[in-house]
């Protein structure tokens, strides 16, 4: 990784208008969470809640060290890192049967945030909707692919002996319910065979019944259901796409770890990677369990040094934080009861009919648009931050064929 920069000049200048991020972050009207889930916000109320998301609920603060990773511009991207001037200006490219371009992106997609890195420098950083630098933004699901990796932290650190332990040696609490007999191996792949229903706006399904109890705010209460829930087949034998088992990661965590799991995310990378800004994540309840699928809000830039800590194959200066090929194998498709699925270790990838420049690429990937694109052969970083209009299926631009034209563009 590029050194970090030493002293505290970017604090200082974070200081000076921190006063005024935190009065706009009172003022700024947000909505209620059963209505972001609906997809029920009016536009304006939409961007002000993902932006202030850690109003919904009492959060945990992931803390940042005393260095940052400074993301410099390229050294030829002529005209700056902004959409007019910068290296992907004239940008092109076909989704959908359409020709598209950068503009098109940014506005169909109602992207607020947008940076792109290659080789660890900025070509392109854009905020929309309102969004400045030192805005935070909600992660959504993104953070799923967090706490796995938090898992190969605790794997390194020898808390977790191995990934085909029993869950139940962690969790002893889930043992004779559906969980039993899946290993921490199933449950980072989504195959623990549990049965789920993910639909984010049906107020009946278990993603909504999950919210529900989220809103109580008592501790235990969301594993507690996840210990009623029925299987729908054994263990490595189906995949079904699940924010419950990505609340079971973050109750293994903290159950292997022994402290919050948003002080070992600070302890292991936060602290050490350069990030420029404290985060904030989602508690169960008031000093709980942090929601290990939802919840995490953290600036742009950071979300950015995050994808190349992943792009560095999980090492930070001399330290492998993760085991060596963690991330070849979290990012590589799964074969799961005889069927490959394009999700490796709560990593989306992609399969062997993708387009040529995404092989060996994998994303982390939020409702509303939200995204971490990582290319390690190309060394290219995207993160973007959207408000659709509702949780899945409003892309007017597919966010493949964006990637995919942007790491063509700057191949060399």
């Amino acid at each position: 990784m590029v050194a970090l920069m030493r002293g505290r000049a970017p604090f200082l200048a974070a200081a000076a208008i921190a006063c005024a991020v935190v009065a706009a972050s009172q003022t700024e009207t947000i909505g209620d969470v059963r209505s972001v889930f609906d997809g029920k916000l009016p536009p304006d109320i939409q961007v002000q809640t993902f932006r202030h998301i850690d109003r919904l609920f009492p959060t945990r603060t992931v803390r940042r060290g005393a260095e940052v990773l400074p993301l410099p511009p390229m050294s030829s991207a002529a005209g700056g890192t902004s959409t007019r001037t910068g290296p992907l200006a004239g940008l092109e490219f076909t989704s959908l049967n359409r020709k598209r371009d950068l503009i098109d992106y940014l506005s169909l997609n109602r992207i607020g945030g947008l940076l792109v890195l290659k080789d660890g420098k900025t070509v392109l950083e854009d905020y929309e909707l309102g969004n400045t630098p030192t805005d935070r933004w909600v992660s959504w699901s993104m953070v799923k692919s967090i706490s796995s990796t938090l898992v190969g932290a605790a794997v390194e650190d020898g808390l977790i002996g191995s990934l085909d332990d029993p869950l139940t040696k962690y969790l002893p609490q889930l043992a004779g319910s559906a969980y039993d007999g899946a290993t921490v191996r199933h449950l980072l792949q989504m195959s623990s065979g549990v049965k789920w229903d993910e639909t984010y706006t049906d107020p009946k399904s278990d993603r909504r019944h999950m919210l529900d109890l989220q809103i109580t705010q008592k501790p235990g209460v969301v594993l507690q259901f996840l210990a009623t829930l029925p299987r729908a087949g054994a263990p490595g034998t189906v995949w079904n796409y699940s924010t419950g088992e990505t609340h079971t990661i973050g109750a293994l965590l903290r159950a292997a770890v022994k402290r919050p799991v948003a002080q070992y995310l600070s302890e292991k990378i936060w602290s050490k990677a350069g990030m420029e800004d404290d985060a904030t994540w989602w508690l169960e309840s008031p000093d709980g369990l942090e929601v290990g699928g939802s919840g995490l809000s953290a600036r742009l830039r950071d979300y950015g040094r995050f994808g190349l800590f992943v792009l560095n194959g999980g090492k930070i200066g001399n330290q492998q934080v993760v085991p060596a090929g963690w991330f070849s194998e979290a990012g590589s498709s799964k074969n799961i009861g005889g069927k490959m699925v394009d999700y490796g270790h709560m990593w989306w990838t992609y399969g062997a009919s993708a387009a040529p420049v995404h092989q060996g690429a994998f994303r982390a990937v939020g409702i509303f648009g939200q995204a971490m694109y990582i290319n390690p052969r190309e060394r290219v970083v995207i993160v973007v931050w959207s408000a659709r209009p509702k949780p899945t299926g409003l892309a007017t631009i597919d966010d493949n064929d964006f990637f995919a034209a942007v790491v063509t563009a700057l191949h060399h």
